[in-house]
């Protein structure tokens, strides 16, 4: 627990910034919203600020019980190898116990020390880190055990796995290598070998200001660098692309009467390489015959990769066909090489036989190469073939790596199969792959795709227990699920977090904030937004003056948004495509083609080409007014320009056809559909369908959905309201000419769901099972959620237990939309059964559910029940800051329930959930204004 006063929660916390003139909340203030709890026991559940100050290597802990026991065994025992007692120690013994006994006891006999080292080394579970090695050195170097301590320095070298290692054995050896008369038992100067090897491995982790200071000191040493610290030194310059410096060390080479050897030649290919300069590349190699340097496997493979990074793919396979020519042979990185060049331009089945021959030939393929042709597989949509491929890495007894998995988990999380990414996820933890940050956000991604934002939210809870610190794109992906669901609080939300975490906004955070508060309406509150950008160092990019410009459009205020494109041009932001088309648009709803025109003119003067959309905007208002020849004029146009209408373009044909009743040309146009290779789509199936059955043919509509479904196309939520409009116009017609005194023809899409009879549902699933077409899950979730968003609850149970009776169970989106029904009802007890069936069911409620009924029961004074959903919501995974943002900010407090609000963050602390300060902070402020408005 964090102990925390109400004076450093004033200063360690935002907290506050009232309206202008208005001061800060003070120490009494927030001590008065929560009389039940001390802020000491508050901040237990904020997260605690980041030191400022930089990680130190804390003093050595005292020595635990098996560092104890093992000590006493050393000391009492002259025959403690052979004593059963460590023997049964053996497994427990770790690195840092060893280190810890060493440097605790730096007079430990040598050669005791020496024999525990060595015997548990060759433990195969025991693997010596730096500071168990650097505690041995120091018992070692002292009784001047030099010979096999020059051996175990190596060795620490050798051991390094992270820049950390080596920056802590830099300063090891630095140690040994001084003059400093402090350390004069532990002095053990350097020799070439030691010194080379320690380049090695700073070279390992690119850490060149160390290797140039590391190379300076061999030379001050008065050690002549031999050909392995030149080639060491050319190699990392290489590596990062350096030539200019990689050929000053060549040139020392000479200079100290050296002669450049194959591995020199090789680096030197690879540094052109890097540079993209593979033809410079492709000089090297040709001379190294010349120069007395037999080319190697690797010098081929370098060259190889140049040509493939360079997109030289033909000059890449001819290299590759003659290696044998200097008796060179593939290696696997060789093949592994050209297969993820053959993916990455497409060339999939040349990648899959280049593989075979690999086989062939007895090169036995490594977890890279496994993992390139998953990755590629998983692109393509061919997921079964892609998880063969990851069982036969298991069965070949290769450990998958974290980025083969990350790329079945992309390709699942892609097609919406998100459960089925999980269960890769629980067999890489499984399997003691730990996840990283792109696993989570490939994850978070699917389930933001997914409209399930309080999932991804509850992985950003996972990620920080984790360990791992949210990237920038985490954030931008959370904050474009957020608006995509409407929740724009929530989304400014995650923006005050990332910038509390360190995490700097772009231009694609601010994109989707700008674009969601156009959608709204909300346009002047996204100009402004726009207008605050310069000061915060983000330049716009063409995707937010296209949002904001849409967004005037939409208001019908052309002249502003012209002004934005003129603004836009003289901040050298080129517009593109879409750009146009959201202008063209707007001049064209404004029934202003002329202007249109000439904009269309004036932008492909400047660059910006029309595109298929362009197109078919102008040809969508066209036949709106049905102003058909015109229309066909365009169309004909475009397809002299090499542009090929797509589906959105023959839709609009087969729109204005068939809302004039014109299905013989609307038949046409399917036909030169198909001629054309385009498919139909969502859209066009449903207007066919609406357009049979406005003439009264409903068979032929259910043949056209029956086509549909047939296709893949699976059938929308408006696909089904058309339907139901028409049976339900059928069944009235059947029964009168009027209903109430209105005219039955006259039935709006936008109130199918208020007027559908059960039966009518009925009729819909006789009609479907009798053109071939089972209803599914699918089916039941339009018409349920239809009827739950008019507040038609009990019609909308009727269906669920019919769906029930046919062997089929309710999804966690009817659940969702049943709950939120009940709840506008007030149907609060209902409600909470259906939570708890949801949870039964292994689902999870989303928060805005949760909100309604965890308000609805307080409001109806059902406090303990209240109390009861909120506890058993917080132990569910939801992120505890969203928990807090949409139930208790967006919930409780709007509402002016201050008191309840109070007693549910009192829950969560006892509950042990830790909010962020920024979430904290909002709602001691949201607290205040509410108290105060009261």
């Amino acid at each position: 627990m964090i102990r925390t006063t109400t004076a450093t929660i004033t200063t360690r916390f935002t907290i506050v910034t009232k309206k202008k003139g208005q001061s800060a909340l003070s120490p009494s203030t927030i001590t008065s919203f929560f009389l039940t709890k001390s802020l000491s026991s508050i901040a237990s559940f904020i997260e605690p600020l980041p030191s400022d100050h930089h990680h130190q290597h804390p003093p050595p802990s005292p020595l635990d019980s098996t560092a104890s026991e093992l000590l006493s065994l050393l000391l009492s025992r002259p025959n403690w190898q052979k004593d059963p007692s460590f023997k049964k120690l053996i497994p427990f013994i770790s690195p840092a116990h060893l280190t810890s006994l060493f440097s605790y006891y730096p007079n430990l006999n040598p050669h005791t020390a020496l024999a525990l080292f060595t015997s548990l080394s060759q433990r195969p579970t025991f693997k010596p880190n730096v500071q168990s090695y650097s505690s041995l050195l120091h018992i070692l170097i002292p009784n001047r055990f030099l010979g096999v301590a020059e051996k175990f320095r190596i060795s620490m070298v050798k051991s390094c796995e992270s820049t950390e290692d080596a920056q802590f054995a830099l300063n090891v050896l630095r140690r040994m290598n001084s003059s400093n008369a402090e350390d004069s038992k532990f002095k053990f100067k350097l020799s070439l070998r030691c010194y080379n090897m320690l380049l090695m491995s700073l070279a390992r982790f690119l850490m060149i200001d160390e290797m140039k200071s590391v190379y300076e000191e061999i030379l001050d040493d008065k050690i002549p660098p031999n050909i392995y610290t030149f080639n060491t030194m050319i190699n990392a310059y290489c590596k990062l692309g350096d030539l200019v410096q990689a050929e000053l060390y060549l040139s020392k080479i000479l200079q100290a009467g050296l002669r450049p050897d194959v591995h020199t030649y090789t680096s030197l290919i690879l540094g052109h390489c890097r540079i993209n300069d593979a033809d410079s590349a492709f000089r090297v190699f040709k001379v190294m015959p010349q120069k007395g340097c037999r080319r190697n496997e690797v010098s081929y493979t370098n060259l190889i990769h140049g040509f493939c990074e360079a997109g030289k793919i033909d000059e890449a396979l001819k290299l590759f066909y003659h290696m044998g020519e200097d008796d060179c042979h593939p290696t696997v990185r060789t093949y592994t090489v050209l297969i993820y060049a053959l993916c990455r331009s497409g060339m999939k089945m040349e990648a899959l036989n280049l593989f075979k021959e690999m086989m062939d030939k007895g090169c036995e393929p490594n977890v890279h190469t496994y993992t390139v042709l998953i990755d590629s597989m998983c692109k393509d949509n061919k997921l079964d073939e892609a998880k063969k491929m990851l069982n036969a890495i298991t069965l070949k007894g290769l450990v998958p790596s974290v980025v083969t998995y990350n790329a079945l988990i992309d390709g699942y999380c892609k097609e919406g199969m998100i459960d089925v990414a999980f269960e890769v996820l629980d067999a890489m933890e499984l399997n003691n792959c730990r996840p990283n940050i792109r696993t989570y956000n490939e994850l978070i991604c699917g389930f933001c795709k997914a409209r399930k934002v309080h999932k991804a939210m509850a992985l950003l809870s996972k990620m920080l227990d984790e360990g791992l610190s949210p990237s920038l794109m985490t954030y931008n992906l959370l904050i474009h699920g957020q608006c995509k669901e409407g929740h724009l609080d929530s989304a400014f939300r995650l923006l005050n977090l990332m910038n509390d975490n360190g995490v700097v906004p772009d231009q694609w955070t601010y994109s989707a904030l700008i674009s969601t508060l156009c959608k709204k309406g909300r346009v002047y509150e996204a100009h402004g937004l726009l207008d605050s950008l310069k000061e915060k160092g983000i330049r716009p990019n063409e995707v937010i003056y296209t949002a904001l410009i849409d967004g005037y459009c939409k208001l019908e205020k052309i002249d502003v948004s012209h002004g934005l494109l003129e603004r836009m041009l003289a901040e050298n932001c080129i517009p593109n495509s879409w750009t146009l088309n959201v202008l063209i648009e707007g001049l064209c709803k404004g029934n202003n083609m002329h202007k249109a025109s000439q904009l269309l003119e004036r932008m492909v003067n400047r660059g910006v080409k029309p595109t298929v959309v362009t197109y078919s905007i102008l040809i969508e208002q066209m036949l709106k007014e049905y102003a058909f020849d015109d229309a066909q004029k365009v169309f004909d146009q475009m397809v002299s320009l090499g542009y090929k209408p797509d589906v959105c373009t023959y839709t609009s044909f087969l729109l204005a056809y068939c809302n004039r009743d014109m299905l013989t040309e609307a038949e046409d146009v399917m036909t030169k559909m198909n001629e054309d290779g385009v498919q139909p789509d969502l859209m066009t199936y449903t207007v066919l369908i609406d357009g049979y059955a406005r003439r009264g043919f409903i068979n032929q509509a259910f043949d056209i959905f029956k086509c549909m479904v047939d296709a893949g196309c699976d059938p929308s939520h408006y696909t089904y309201s058309v339907l139901i409009k028409h049976l339900s116009k059928e069944k009235w017609l059947m029964e009168s000419t009027t209903r109430t005194g209105e005219n039955v023809t006259s039935i709006n899409i936008a109130d199918v769901w208020k007027i559908m009879e059960f039966d009518t549902a009925l009729v819909l699933f006789d009609k479907m099972i009798e053109h071939g077409c089972t209803p599914n899950v699918n089916t039941y979730g339009a018409l349920t959620t239809g009827l739950c968003r008019e507040g038609r609850f009990e019609e909308a149970w009727r269906l669920v237990d019919h769906m029930k009776k046919r062997g089929l169970s309710p999804t966690e989106d009817m659940y969702n939309s049943l709950v939120k029904c009940c709840c506008n009802l007030g149907m609060f007890w209902k409600a909470l059964r259906l939570v708890d069936a949801m949870v039964g069911h292994g689902f999870s409620p989303n928060l805005e559910s949760y909100k309604l009924l965890v308000c609805g029961l307080y409001d109806e004074g059902s406090i303990e029940k209240a109390k009861e959903a909120f506890c058993s919501l917080i132990h569910r995974g939801y992120n505890h800051d969203e928990v807090a943002w949409k139930l208790l900010i967006d919930g409780l407090l709007k509402r002016g329930n201050v008191d309840r609000c109070s007693e549910l963050v009192n829950i969560m602390v006892e509950k042990g959930c830790q909010l962020n300060p920024q979430t904290y902070s909002v709602l001691v402020e949201g607290l205040f204004d509410t108290t105060e408005a009261t």
